[in-house]
Order: structure tokens, then sequence, then C-alpha cells
């Protein structure tokens, strides 16, 4: 039976439910808020015993609390995809959990950007320093408006649909903060790249001049770059691709058929939960860049729990040689 084939009538111009959306997807949600859960509360007390020392440190911790608000959110959406909580729980999705989500993936998008820099900057050109307040707090001020400005008033009928929920202000406001969000994607991702090639060249030459200890330290930072360009290329790339043009399909007279509305729908869906998937990827970034994360998360473990985290760092340090 074909995922996409939609549970309605195709007759229903408003309505993109799929077998899809409402019986495959609330089961990997489930099975996310389970396996995010158990992920992120495992480094979180030892993580924030770690002395923010370092720029590095605090971009990750940051990382950590924009993963814990992405995972407050998983509730509302599995509710809403299970039928539970009725229109009203639609509404507060449209209003609220949905902007703490784009918040929460934007705000983690911006600190591996930071943190590619930091990196950078600690190999390549040293001394500098990199900042991340001035963006978050730009970043804030350009999502949270789609909060006050959905503010139509909510009905049955429009509860699904956020778009009918927001002014008309706020069209053109969730319209230009889309295209900023997916600018904002495409530049931290021009600047992985470029962060890493740089590593890797640095690697490279220090390897060909020196094979002890500072050629060790760049591999490790190149290890690390590497982990965090492919949780962000797995994680973002695949929804970001397919942004825009569900973006503009959701305009008033955009002139797209339902049938492309509803294959774009399925698709944002999907590469949405790609997205959300980040929440589970994002310790193995912490573990790998943070090796005072590493030995406060070991020392804290009791002695026969020490025999069964062997196969835990046996298993990355296979992703390493993997990553190598």
């Amino acid at each position: 039976m074909d995922l996409l084939n939609s549970s309605h009538p195709s007759t229903n111009q408003s309505d993109f439910s799929s077998i899809f959306t409402q019986d495959v997807l609330p089961l990997l949600y489930f099975l996310l808020c389970l396996v995010g859960t158990a992920s992120t509360a495992w480094p979180l007390a030892s993580f924030f015993r770690v002395p923010s020392d370092s720029g590095l440190v605090v971009y990750l911790k940051n990382m950590v609390v924009a993963d814990l608000l992405m995972l407050a959110t998983f509730p509302f959406r599995l509710a809403a995809q299970l039928g539970l909580g009725g229109w009203r729980l639609h509404v507060v999705m449209c209003r609220y959990t949905s902007v703490v989500f784009y918040s929460s993936m934007y705000v983690g998008i911006l600190l591996m950007g930071f943190i590619s820099l930091e990196r950078y900057v600690k190999i390549v050109r040293p001394p500098a320093s990199t900042s991340s307040s001035c963006g978050g707090a730009f970043l804030l001020l350009c999502v949270l408006p789609n909060v006050v400005l959905t503010s139509a008033p909510a009905r049955p009928e429009n509860s699904r649909h956020c778009m009918q929920l927001k002014t008309p202000l706020g069209v053109q406001w969730h319209r230009a903060s889309s295209f900023l969000s997916v600018g904002l994607f495409w530049v931290t991702l021009l600047v992985l790249v470029f962060c890493y090639a740089s590593i890797a060249r640095r690697v490279l030459r220090s390897y060909r001049r020196v094979r002890q200890s500072s050629s060790s330290i760049c591999r490790r930072s190149k290890r690390s770059i590497v982990s965090l360009l492919l949780v962000f290329t797995l994680c973002f790339v695949p929804y970001h691709v397919c942004r825009v043009p569900y973006t503009l399909s959701q305009m008033p007279a955009s002139g797209f058929s339902w049938n492309s509305r509803f294959l774009l729908f399925q698709m944002k869906e999907g590469t949405l939960f790609l997205s959300a998937l980040n929440v589970c990827l994002d310790p193995i970034i912490y573990f790998l860049m943070c090796a005072t994360f590493r030995e406060s998360l070991l020392k804290k473990l009791p002695g026969p729990e020490r025999g069964r985290s062997l196969t835990t760092i046996l298993s990355f340090k296979m992703l390493i040689l993997l990553i190598n």
C-alpha cells in the first residue's frame, strides 16, 4: 500500500492527511520521544557540571538547552497526530509549540555554525573569539512575532491550517522569516564546509611537518568538525531543500495544484522528522567534541556500569574510525 495514499477523497482541497502522516509518523515520533529523552537526559547532569571555561563548552551547553526545548514539543505533535486534544490542540501548536520547535532548531543550527568557527579559529587562525549572543537574539526577534501575529479567530475548520490563523501582516512576516531562516541555514552550511576544508588542509600540512602531538590535536579537531557536518547534513539539508517551495505553496493564490501541495506537505512532514532526529544525534557531538564531558560522564558511572559502558565507548571509537 502506498504510504502517501491520501486517507481522504481528493475533492477535499484542504486536508493533506495520508497513511504516512496518520500512521507512520506518530510511531516514529513516539520512538523519537523515548530515544531523545534517554539520550538527552543521559548527558545532562554531567554536562552542566563541566566548567564553562571555553567558547566550545558554552556553545555545547546551549545546544543541550535547545535540544531540551525541541524535545518538549514532541508530545504535542504526537498527540495531535493521534487525534487527541481536539482542534484546540492544533491551535496551540500553530501559535506556540511550533514556534518553539522551529526556534530551537534554528538556534541549534546557528550554534553549530559558531562551533565550527570556534574550531577553525583555534586550529587555523589563533587567537580570536566568536560570539553567538547577537545572532541568537536577532533570530529570536525574527521568530517570536510569529506567535503574536498568529491571532486570527480560531475555529474547528481553520485550526489545522496555521496560515489561516495568521493576520495579513502575520502571513507576510511568516514568509519573510521563512526565507531568512532558510538563508541562515545555507550560510551556516557554507561556513561548516569552509571550516572543515580549512582544518583538513591544516591537518595535512601539520602531519607532513610534525608527525606527533600537534598533528594529533588537529586530527581530533577534524573528527569533531566532520561529526558536526554529518549530523548537520543528515538532519537539516533535506528539510531546507523542500521548505521554500512548501512555504510558497501555502501562500494565498499560490497557483500550486492540490496534488503538488499534497506532495510538498508529505515531503515537509518527512524531512521535518529528520530535523527532529537531531536531538538523538547531538549527544554524539557532545561526546566527540568535549573531552572534559567524556571524563566527567565516565567518572560518574559506578563500577559495574563502567564495564557495561565499554560497549558505548567502543561504539564511539568505531564511529571515529569510520569518520576518518
